[in-house]
């Protein structure tokens, strides 16, 4: 990102408005266009979800712990952080 002058690059009615805020400091200005979430564009996200919904049921039904990390690859701390989850 490189540093551009607002001067060169408002208005006039625009600069003046922002220099009774800012007054010479500098300012980040972010894009306008909203960001798609993490797995959103490939469908994983949904893919996670339905697959922690399923060991959290399992675990519901009394399956072990050991149990579920065996059938799903996963260790036993990460079943527990998706079993224990708030």
């Amino acid at each position: 990102m490189r540093y551009k002058n607002a001067a060169d690059i408002l208005p006039t009615h625009l600069l003046e408005a922002l220099q009774q805020y800012t007054k010479g400091t500098m300012i980040y200005v972010p894009k306008s266009s909203s960001r798609t979430g993490w797995g959103d564009q490939t469908g994983l996200r949904k893919e996670l979800d339905a697959r922690n919904k399923a060991i959290i049921s399992g675990f519901r039904s009394s399956r072990t712990i050991a149990e579920l990390a065996q059938e799903y690859h996963l260790s036993q701390a990460a079943i527990k952080k998706i079993v224990y989850a708030k």
